[in-house]
């Protein structure tokens, strides 16, 4: 799989490795995600040797072995012969690395640190007083890395070992629709969107699509078989990040099929919720959603949605027809699948015009003084716009521009500015004051000059 984008993510490695007497940096994010990509990727351009180690959930002293092994063929030349004298234990393992970074730098990456804390429980609080014994004598630099999110949200917290010891807390994002569209350069900019709504921002999904292939190709491939990896995932996702909390599973399936109020899912699942919702808010796997105007409040006009793209692909369309898949039938059920991506892909293809909005806000391009970017709907929820922009003058937060997002190949911009007009009136009296924008898949056809227009070639361009 090629290595793209994270420029980010590496200019913050490279910044922190420049430091000087930098304390370790913590890289941390949902499985699949490219951490190991990326701390490979770093690894290889920096001018240090490099012990990488890989948390397996062994035993210590399988660990512990297997980091002896490491050690020895990134460092030569060292003092110890590790092949007679091998690591005993992790104190052992970090005194020798200090002493054999004194002069020059060498890098230690603890890739899924979690698992060797399941191993090794005392081990934060070995590299504690590791720390901060050795800061100011070795120029060992330590990288940890991690999928578990409790437990890197427990390495955090105030009363935890490691609390305070990292000079660099880099969390990673599945990619966004502009950098997901650098993984599918050969595929049209509509066609990449459809591949974002089903594989999500993940990069290795992202790997497995056959860019010469049509969707109803991949799709019998990824997820039409039994077995198949966008299938098996999917089971993997479920079992492993979301976990087997009471209603999680019932609560996830209600969001999918669009009962998205907490009333909605309450009757769905014939429980109260919240303790679940707040569990998937806090994984990162849901998210509370409120009109752009309230946010920050604890209004009761809250909605969820699943934010992983491929977990809602598989939660709503795929699941409604896995048995039968699972059952071999996957050759004809592969077309019906198909059919349902339309509706699957409006509020994703909403989401990732907002995303695109905030990409030009950035960038300058929206104008000065871009706070928050979001849907809104109306009180009785009669009038919805996809894209509000809000703005700070002086003390107030006011709506600059209004846009609606089409899920079609091609729409009027006329008549959906029309619309626009006629919903922002119950947004703000100043509707002559907004700017407008409209999003289709292809074109936006009769825009005016004071209207946008936005394709899937301006959001996932590559």
């Amino acid at each position: 799989m090629a290595f793209v984008n994270r420029d980010d993510e590496l200019t913050a490695l490279r910044a922190w490795w420049k430091r000087p007497n930098a304390r370790p940096a913590l890289v941390w994010g949902r499985r699949r995600v490219g951490k190991t990509a990326l701390l490979q990727h770093f690894a290889a351009a920096t001018d240090a040797p490099v012990v990488f180690h890989t948390g397996t959930g062994e035993a210590a002293a399988a660990e512990i072995a297997t980091l002896s092994r490491q050690t020895a063929a990134a460092l030569p030349s060292s003092m110890r012969d590790l092949a007679t004298q091998p690591y005993e234990t992790w104190r052992d393992i970090l005194d020798h690395l200090a002493r054999a970074a004194q002069d020059s730098r060498v890098l230690l990456v603890l890739d899924e640190f979690p698992e060797l804390i399941a191993s090794s429980p005392a081990l934060p609080g070995i590299l504690r007083a590791f720390l901060d014994e050795a800061h100011e004598r070795t120029q060992l630099r330590i990288i940890f890395s991690g999928s578990a999110i409790r437990t890197i949200d427990e390495m955090r917290e105030y009363r935890a070992p490691l609390y305070g010891r990292f000079d660099l807390t880099l969390q990673l994002h599945q990619f966004r629709p502009h950098e997901a569209a650098l993984m599918l350069p050969d595929l049209a900019p509509a066609d990449r969107a459809q591949v974002y709504g089903i594989a999500g921002g993940t990069p290795l999904y992202l790997s497995w699509w056959d860019q010469h292939a049509s969707i109803t190709e991949n799709l019998l491939e990824l997820a039409g078989r039994p077995g198949s990896p966008l299938l098996t995932e999917g089971l993997l996702v479920m079992a492993t990040e979301v976990g087997a909390g009471e209603h999680t599973a019932g609560v996830l399936t209600a969001i999918a099929a669009g009962r998205t109020k907490h009333s909605e899912i309450k009757d769905a699942i014939g429980a109260d919720p919240s303790r679940t919702l707040d569990r998937l808010v806090e994984m990162r796997i849901i998210d509370r959603v409120l009109p752009v105007t309230e946010q920050g409040t604890r209004s009761r006009r809250r909605i969820y949605r699943i934010i992983d793209n491929y977990l809602a692909f598989y939660l709503g369309p795929l699941m409604r027809f896995r048995a039968e898949i699972e059952r071999g039938l996957g050759k004809t059920i592969v077309s019906s699948l198909v059919a349902f991506l339309d509706q699957h892909m409006g509020p994703v293809y909403e989401e990732a015009f907002r995303e695109h909005l905030r990409r030009l806000a950035n960038e300058g391009a929206l104008g000065e003084g871009v706070v928050a970017i979001g849907p809104w709907w109306s009180d009785d929820s009669q009038q919805e716009i996809d894209a509000v922009v809000l703005a700070q003058r002086e003390l107030t937060r006011v709506p600059v521009l209004v846009g609606e997002s089409k899920w079609a190949h091609r729409v009027d911009a006329v008549r959906i500015k029309a619309g626009l007009i006629r919903k922002a009136a119950a947004l703000t009296p100043h509707v002559d004051e907004l700017s407008y924008v409209v999003c289709a898949r292809d074109a936006v056809e009769h825009p005016d000059i004071r209207t946008r227009t936005v394709t899937a070639a301006d959001i996932f361009s590559a």
